[in-house]
This record gives structure tokens, C-alpha cells and sequence, in this order.
């Protein structure tokens, strides 16, 4: 079977169920088609789409090219053909933007699966178009979403519980569209408060200003400064200073 003929959707009228990432382990998306793979209920709710890698050329990146044979093998494993969906990375940021969006037009749901997360910045992006979304609980993530009300905590390492979550929230859906409506809602008030770059701005604009008034009522930044290459002179300076020889008068 070709690689084209792998990665079709047969029912289109179900929600998508989204990711987008490197293709690295510690972004874990083969975790998450081993999720779906696994759970039966899930695949009769919604399709699975994958956004990572490159599919087209065989990868010089040992570990992308152990993520993309052990991604094949799971389509395989588990017949996902017509229910699953692998697109190579997508360059385009205006097409990265309108994925999201045409998600969130099929009642879908975003999920970040990764083993860890530094910040989350396609959590943001997903949760900025209104997709409800379903983020690992280990790192940034666990801080930008409130489970429940503005979107749903993972935990990577416990990948049948995170695939019930999200069976529980489309059975939900399926029988109260409102359910998807009010996370949506949520999670779009959640970065409103909490997420924008007006926030960001006026926040680091306040701590340069506290900072610029503690400097110039106290000489705790002198005072530091001073010990500080007092001690650099102490453990380094002198002991290469010292083994200078002295010059030698003819």
C-alpha cells in the first residue's frame, strides 16, 4: 500500500482530532496515534490528523527517522487507514493558522501530547482560534490551561487516561454541542486574561520600571556588582597573577 493511500479520511463528517509538532520523541505524537490506535470508542468519535515530519525524503535525523518508521508501523498495527491522517510540517504560518481554524470548523479538538513542554506556544496558537485543546501536564501547559474550563490536562505518561478524557469529552459534545462551545469560550477568555503579547508588554514594562527605581534608590546593584569582582579577583585574579614571573633585570 502507498504512503498517499495510508493517510485518507473516509468519514469527513467526523471531528478532527488534531497535533501539530517536531517529529521528536520527546513530543511524543506517535504516543498519541498509539493512544488512538488503542481506544475504539475514540475512533468511532472523531478522526486523527498528525501535522510532523517530512514524509517525502528519508530523514538524516536519527531520531526523526526512528519516530517516522515506529509512526508507519502503528498505521499498520492498528489499521488506522481512514481514520487517520499524516501531513509533513507545514512552513506556511498563514496555513498553520487556518488549520487550526478549519479544526475548530469540524467540532475538533487540539491535543499536545508532549513528555515535556517548555512553554506551549501551539497550545496558545490553538486555544487563540477557539480549538478546544487537550495539553500535556508536564511543563507550561499545566499553567495555561485550567482543566476543565479552559481545556483538559494530560498526563504523557498515562496514555489510556488521557484517552478516555478525550472520549468523555465528545460522547459530551455529541449529546450537548454546547459542551465544545463552552471550553471554546473558555479557553479564548483564559488567553484574553492571561496570554496576549498587550499583557506580556505592559508586564515586562512594569518590571523594567521597578527595577529601574530599585537601582536608583539603592546601591544594592553597586554593592553586588562589587563583591562579585571581589571574589573573581580573589579565586582567579591573583593566583594568575601570581604565577607571572617577574622580569629579570640584565
Amino acid at each position: 500500500m502507498s504512503m498517499s493511500n495510508r493517510c485518507v479520511l473516509n468519514d469527513r463528517n467526523k471531528p478532527i482530532l488534531f497535533t501539530m509538532a517536531r517529529l521528536d520523541r520527546v513530543k511524543n505524537l506517535t504516543g498519541l496515534v498509539e493512544w488512538y490506535g488503542k481506544n475504539p470508542k475514540l475512533r468511532e468519535l472523531v478522526n486523527l490528523v498528525v501535522v510532523g515530519g517530512d514524509r517525502r525524503k528519508e530523514s538524516k535525523d536519527l531520531e526523526e527517522k526512528a519516530e517516522m518508521k515506529k509512526m508507519l508501523e502503528l498505521i499498520e498495527k492498528y489499521k488506522l487507514n481512514g481514520q487517520f491522517r499524516w501531513i509533513s510540517s507545514q512552513m506556511n504560518r498563514v496555513r498553520n493558522g487556518e488549520l487550526y481554524r478549519y479544526i475548530c470548523d469540524t467540532k475538533g479538538a487540539f491535543v499536545q501530547p508532549a513528555l515535556y513542554e517548555a512553554f506551549g506556544l501551539t497550545v496558545v496558537e490553538a486555544m487563540t482560534c477557539g480549538l478546544p485543546t487537550f495539553a500535556t501536564c508536564k511543563g507550561g501547559p499545566a499553567e495555561i490551561i485550567v482543566h476543565g474550563k479552559s481545556g483538559f490536562n494530560i498526563d504523557p505518561y498515562h496514555g489510556d487516561q488521557a484517552a478516555e478524557i478525550l472520549v468523555d469529552f465528545f460522547e459530551k459534545c455529541k449529546t450537548d454541542p454546547s459542551h465544545w462551545t463552552n471550553i471554546s469560550k473558555g479557553g479564548l477568555k483564559r488567553i484574553e486574561e492571561k496570554y496576549t503579547w498587550q499583557i506580556y508588554s505592559e508586564r515586562l514594562l512594569t518590571l523594567t520600571g521597578m527595577y529601574g527605581f530599585w537601582k536608583h534608590v539603592s546601591n544594592l546593584d553597586r554593592r553586588e556588582s562589587r563583591r562579585y569582582l571581589e571574589m573573581f579577583y580573589a579565586l582567579k585574579y591573583r593566583k594568575l597573577a601570581e604565577s607571572v614571573p617577574l622580569a629579570v633585570e640584565e
